[in-house]
């Protein structure tokens, strides 16, 4: 594995209803929810990553901090592009942007850890 700072990725999507925030239930108005801006940078930086990892290695999202900036109505193009500033040991951690045709979107950070993916779900089923 050659996980190293500078890897990008970008992922994008085409703003539709089950996107809006009145589908998803986090709030009554038909534009971009934010749960769904968090899922598209958490893609953007899974893909970052995806082609440098081994076999049978993943990542898991840790910890998520965005800031919502901007409304994005059904219909409107949305990008999210993420950015590995920094890998320690199984930690990551990523600077992402999410913009339109408009601007600016929203702005974070998101950690992911590397785990084994098959340790990872037996610990997971041993929850249960």
């Amino acid at each position: 594995m050659d996980i190293r700072p500078g890897l990008t990725s970008s992922a994008t999507l085409t703003v539709a209803e089950p996107d809006t925030a009145l589908f998803m239930g986090s709030g009554d108005v038909p534009v971009l929810s934010t749960p769904r801006v968090v899922a598209l940078a958490e893609q953007a930086a899974c893909e970052a990553v995806a082609g440098v990892l081994d076999p049978g290695i993943t990542t898991v999202g840790s910890e998520v901090q965005l800031t919502h900036l901007a409304a994005s109505p059904i219909g409107r193009e949305v990008t999210a592009e993420a950015m590995l500033e920094s890998a320690e040991g199984r930690k990551l951690a990523f600077r992402v942007t999410v913009s339109d045709a408009r601007g600016l979107v929203a702005v974070g950070r998101i950690h992911r850890v590397v785990v084994v993916r098959d340790r990872f779900l037996e610990r997971a089923d041993g929850d249960a």
